[in-house]
């Protein structure tokens, strides 16, 4: 049984690379197309460069030579076809072996061309001709020779050609697998980063509903299982890798706050400080979770009073889109490098995962107490816009 997909998950991106990676093993229909182009491409050229010359040189007959210069064409163009089947054969084979192959069979097609130019030219000859002493001393060995070394190295450069052509066909392909794969596995790595989420968000809930039902606050424990399910409702069901609305961010860290609220109904405050103009740019879903998560249980439940937690949000003068997370309590988690425990090195992973060195996090005391996450992003319409002038928290 397959797995359930859903639509524009990572499953979508993997199965994508996996389709491209066929495909660059088949020969498709649209290669024969451009073969056939190339063959032709390259005798029309000797087609016209012949007439060319032959009018340039007021050469007699140009009416009948052009016609059996033509058959000649149309006749070499099949005989390049052929070719092409050949080496359509060996196209998986190593480059040295591709090309020895095609220098060798270039030889039995360089005698067949020269075969039905002196059948066209020589065994049925025009009147002009029969009229120099030195074409009925030629032998018709000598003239086959002599016209298949010249023109061995003409047929050899298409077949040379056509192996670069196939190459290429396949470094490209290569190339869009590649980049398949590699946002497969970027999605991957965001789901994964945001799964971890999930549970270490759930374990600090379920400990809060404990210590209300041991405490015998059932109203309160009732009112935090109804925002639990609500919350769950709204985010759980998104796909992990996908991004949000920041309103719709902002929704759900309410949802959660509320959930909060319930445990600490007097000290626990929610300010917020988003702009509407700016709630349709995308963010990753629950990005900012681990930084409210952290507020709580380093600033509010740490405190003996009243703590405000902030979410905020502001465009740079670079253009970049800002989100903090602070609040103004008495305690904050111990400055480590990689932050406070899980919350914040899981949003650098992410935020690294998604924008590269496009977006970072800053994090530590905040310049009026309490601790501050500040996220610095590309917004939607600066993407590749300059990075915002470094924060500077006070110490």
């Amino acid at each position: 049984m397959k797995p359930l997909q859903r639509p524009g998950s990572g499953f979508d991106s993997l199965e994508a690379a996996r389709v491209v990676a066929r495909r660059s093993m088949a020969l498709p229909e649209s290669r024969t197309r451009l073969a056939i182009a190339s063959i032709a491409g390259f005798w029309m050229v000797y087609f016209a460069l012949a007439t060319f010359r032959a009018f340039i040189g007021e050469a007699p007959a140009q009416d009948e030579m052009l016609i059996r210069r033509a058959i000649v064409t149309l006749a070499s163009m099949g005989l390049t076809f052929l070719l092409y089947r050949l080496l359509t054969e060996f196209e998986n084979a190593r480059t040295g072996k591709l090309l020895a192959v095609a220098f060798l069979a270039s030889v039995p097609l360089a005698f067949a061309y020269a075969c039905v130019n002196y059948t066209a030219f020589y065994l049925f000859p025009i009147a002009h001709m029969l009229k120099d002493p030195m074409w009925a001393m030629k032998p018709a060995h000598v003239v086959i020779t002599g016209q298949a070394l010249d023109w061995y190295f003409f047929i050899a450069a298409w077949a040379v050609m056509w192996i670069a052509i196939l190459y290429a066909g396949k470094v490209q392909a290569a190339e869009r697998a590649a980049a398949h794969y590699a946002k497969a596995a970027q999605e991957a790595e965001l789901r994964a980063l945001r799964y971890q989420v999930n549970p270490h968000f759930l374990f600090n809930t379920l400990n809060s509903l404990s210590t209300l039902v041991m405490r015998g606050a059932t109203d309160e424990a009732e009112q935090m299982i109804l925002n639990l399910s609500n919350f769950f409702r709204a985010s759980l069901t998104r796909d992990a890798a996908e991004d949000l609305p920041l309103a719709e961010e902002v929704r759900l860290q309410r949802l959660y706050l509320d959930i909060e609220q319930v445990r600490f109904p007097e000290r626990l405050r929610v300010e917020l400080d988003v702009p509407d103009a700016l709630g349709h740019l995308p963010v990753p879903a629950l990005i900012l979770q681990p930084l409210v998560e952290n507020a709580i249980k380093y600033g509010v439940s740490r405190s003996c009073r009243p703590v405000t937690v902030r979410i905020a949000a502001r465009l740079s003068d670079a253009g970049r889109l800002v989100l903090d997370v602070g609040d103004d309590g008495d305690a904050v988690c111990e400055v480590k490098p990689e932050g406070c425990g899980v919350g914040l090195t899981n949003v650098r992973a992410r935020l690294a995962a998604r924008y590269g060195d496009e977006a970072r996090l800053v994090a530590g005391p905040g310049p009026m107490g309490g601790y501050l996450a500040r996220i610095v992003m590309p917004a939607e319409d600066a993407r590749h816009g300059s990075a915002a002038a470094p924060f500077a928290f006070a110490a």
